[in-house]
């Protein structure tokens, strides 16, 4: 029926190109994390930087999130902070990653990978594993499509 000592990831994964170069779009991303993530993700409604440094590698944020009226607050460390190229970041408080991986292409556009993992789900929620990973790609695809919709059509 299915296994409750199953330790894959819950992945989701998807991409688009976005007509921009690489550049702008980790400027999006990236360095103006704190003020676009939650318009590509609205289900977070609060973002704060714990850590007083600039944003980037090893930078604490927290957020709370209200996905399908489920409020949850976490807690994720910037892992990777590649400039025009990759950022990461990986829950503190709850096994997840997030990961936007950037590669320019021609005539100033950029392929944008984004790739969701929860990296283990409680027993209780096991039952509901195949669910979840549709939620979890569903929710992968909404991604870019909302950072592309933002980005390409001048809302930044």
């Amino acid at each position: 029926m299915f296994n409750l000592f199953d330790d894959r990831p819950v992945a989701g994964k998807a991409s688009t190109v976005i007509q921009v170069p690489d550049d702008k779009l980790f400027n999006f991303i990236g360095h103006e994390l704190l003020t676009n993530y939650p318009r590509w993700s609205p289900e977070v409604r609060e973002l704060e930087k714990l850590t007083d440094s600039p944003l980037g590698l090893g930078t604490l944020c927290r957020q709370v999130r209200v996905d399908q009226g489920n409020r949850s607050e976490s807690t994720f460390k910037i892992a990777i902070f590649e400039p025009n190229k990759q950022i990461c970041f990986n829950g503190v408080s709850n096994p997840f990653r997030c990961d936007y991986a950037l590669e320019s292409k021609s005539q100033g556009s950029t392929q944008i990978t984004f790739t969701f993992e929860l990296l283990s789900l409680e027993l209780h929620m096991r039952p509901f594993e195949k669910l979840i990973r549709i939620a979890v790609q569903d929710g992968a695809e909404r991604t870019v499509r909302n950072i592309k919709r933002l980005i390409e059509f001048n809302t930044i």
